[in-house]
């Protein structure tokens, strides 16, 4: 009977509540100061205040972690 493979070492499980990463603001260059109906910085507000919302709303159900 032939030798079984080594076991393979697992993954760590992800986190079942992971905090949430906040959005990367846009470079300067990414705006081309065309006035464009929704302009990159105007995308990175709306990303910004949902990163805040989801959170605080981690931050309610993790009230023990630490930043």
């Amino acid at each position: 009977m032939p030798d079984s493979a080594p076991e393979r070492p697992r993954a760590a499980a992800p986190a079942p509540d992971p905090r949430p990463l906040a959005p990367e603001p846009p470079l300067p260059s990414d705006c081309c100061e065309s006035g464009c109906s929704v302009c990159v910085y105007d995308s990175y507000a709306e990303e910004l205040d949902d990163y805040r919302r989801r959170l605080a709303a981690w931050r309610q159900r993790n009230p023990d972690a630490t930043d």
